[in-house]
């Protein structure tokens, strides 16, 4: 099994973040989201390495790659079996959550391992859900959902508005270590459970 990792957003180069918004400064420090989201997928590339499973970093640059470039990457692996990771931080709110496209796929059952563990490694903190189609991820028509062409999750990895969530877990290595880990430990159930 192959992963597909996405780090969302761009990163900083030069010291200059390279999406516009998608950053929260706080009094006690600065989140951007794109900065983040590298961070996450580098510790989850370091762990796979030592695993020896499988990756491809998709957005590997520091500028912010087009959503048509990721998903054109991604897609050249459609015909190995394999799924489509792409890691984010969410604003307006309070939580995690899982997205994956609207209908019933092998999508939503690798969402439902990864809310798993993530109640596991969080088990005091909120996974917003929805199950008004019997599993627990959103539904949404986001690009990379929409247009890749295996299964496909995106993770909002908590909340870099609420100050809370960023003093406790996104701006602490010990809070984004826990992140990493649950993917991990997601990506290790999916590859023994699903494929």
């Amino acid at each position: 099994m192959l992963v597909l990792l996405d780090n969302g957003h761009g990163g900083l180069i030069n010291g200059i973040y390279q999406t516009p918004g998608k950053r929260k400064r706080w009094d006690d420090g600065v989140i951007y989201e794109g900065e983040f989201n590298r961070a996450i997928v580098n510790g989850i590339i370091e762990e796979l390495t030592r695993l020896n499973i499988p990756y491809v970093n998709i957005a590997p640059e520091y500028r912010d790659v087009r959503l048509v470039t990721r998903v054109g990457r991604a897609n050249a692996f459609a015909h190995l079996p394999c799924f489509y990771l792409s890691v984010h931080s969410n604003a307006g709110g309070k939580g995690s959550e899982m997205f994956t496209y609207y209908g019933d796929s092998k999508s939503d059952a690798i969402a439902t391992i990864f809310g798993e563990e993530f109640k596991r490694e969080f088990p005091f903190k909120r996974l917003r859900t929805d199950f008004s189609d019997g599993d627990l991820d959103k539904e949404a028509a986001f690009y990379v959902l929409k247009k890749t062409r295996m299964p496909a999750l995106l993770t909002e990895n908590f909340f870099m508005d609420n100050h809370e969530e960023f003093t406790e877990i996104l701006n602490k290595p010990e809070g984004r270590k826990k992140i990493i880990d649950y993917h991990i430990k997601s990506i290790l159930r999916v590859q023994q459970e699903l494929f």
